[in-house]
């Protein structure tokens, strides 16, 4: 096999992907802060993943895995000595002075790219030929950061694991709530692409031994040649997660979507129609059916509306990307302008506007 160093920004969700790549043998740098960078280096990254056909929760220790997993600070990174790069922030942290700077140099490096953000890069988006994607900035916190990108070293990948920080614990423990797979796009380059298949390969490979059984463990990585599969958490997060945001409080996903079934699938098909438009298939999206069954777990607020009603200033706003695409596209917008609104509202009481 080949041995790849990969590069994650991001600890957090990152910690998911990275453990899984250093049990797959390879080699995983994450970039996060002075704190996490102690933390993950004297006791490892922690993961908690469930394993429904056994009804069971087993704990991953990065210090256990083949592969190595370390945390480094955004100002020690060499990037020529990474094969691959892992974009695992919210897309707000991108703009701070330090993590820009490292941005700057890994888009100059041309090292491929693969982000696992709800909110698609800019130059991902820009290897959509329907998009004018100058027309988009407004979606972004600051979309200067994106521009030393190459697109066809850019690829996405959906995040449709639920995982989060338990309140309760150390910040080197990662909840995953939800283990569903990684789906990424193919790069525009072959040579790019075939890394994702290795790593897919070797993912696919991990055997867990669960009580002197060897187990496969969910949360594998798929890639896809189709650059739309991504775009299915789209529908995901338009119908669910930014509607988790009410007037007063943050409500779960499954109520935001099972309060109303109907309408959450009026959206959500929307949603779909709209990545169609764009060059989707049917066989890129996921049927609504399959997604409100699974909401049924999803029992916290999204990572957006928590974060909103902790005060932040900033969230990713793809609610707001998707209605400037819709405005691109001809399309009226009436059915999600009430969830933007609301986002909207939110963010203004936070910065006290």
């Amino acid at each position: 096999m080949n041995k790849y160093r990969i590069l994650v920004l991001g600890a957090s969700y990152g910690s998911l992907l990275g453990i899984k790549l250093a049990l797959a043998e390879h080699d995983v740098d994450l970039v996060c802060l002075p704190e996490e960078v102690e933390l993950i280096n004297k006791e490892g990254a922690i993961v908690r993943l469930p394993i429904r056909d056994k009804d069971k929760v087993i704990e991953l220790r990065s210090k256990e895995c083949t592969g190595s997993l370390s945390a480094i600070g955004p100002s020690n990174v060499d990037i020529s000595s990474y094969d691959l790069i892992a974009l695992a922030m919210q897309e707000p942290q991108y703009g701070a002075d330090e993590i820009a700077t490292l941005l700057k140099e890994i888009g100059l490096s041309k090292k491929p790219c693969m982000s696992i953000m709800n909110m698609p890069p800019l130059p991902y988006l820009g290897r959509i030929k329907e998009l004018n994607t100058s027309q988009l900035d407004g979606a972004y916190t600051k979309p200067e950061v994106w521009k030393y990108f190459d697109s066809n070293c850019m690829t996405l990948c959906s995040p449709d694991p639920q995982a989060f920080r338990p309140p309760d614990e150390n910040i080197n423990v990662l909840q995953v709530g939800l283990p569903t797979n990684f789906k990424a796009a193919k790069f525009e380059l072959d040579e790019q692409t075939q890394i994702l298949r290795d790593l897919q390969s070797d993912i696919e490979k991990i055997k867990y031994d669960l009580d002197g059984e060897k187990i496969d463990l969910p949360v594998k990585l798929k890639v896809h040649d189709s650059i739309f599969v991504p775009l299915a958490k789209w529908s995901m997060l338009l119908s669910g997660n930014y509607r988790c945001v009410k007037e007063e409080n943050a409500v779960a996903i499954k109520d935001a979507v099972h309060s109303d079934l109907k309408h959450s699938e009026e959206i959500y098909n929307w949603v779909g129609s709209l990545a169609k438009e764009l060059g989707a298939i049917q066989s890129d999206q996921v049927p609504f059916d399959k997604y409100a069954k699974a909401a049924e777990s999803l029992i916290r607020p999204s990572s957006a509306a928590r974060a909103l009603f902790s005060g932040a200033k900033n969230i990713e706003r793809v609610d707001r990307l998707i209605k400037l695409i819709a405005i691109q596209m001809g399309q009226d917008t009436n059915l999600i302008d009430p969830i933007i609104e609301q986002v909207d509202r939110r963010l203004e009481i936070n910065r006290g506007s």
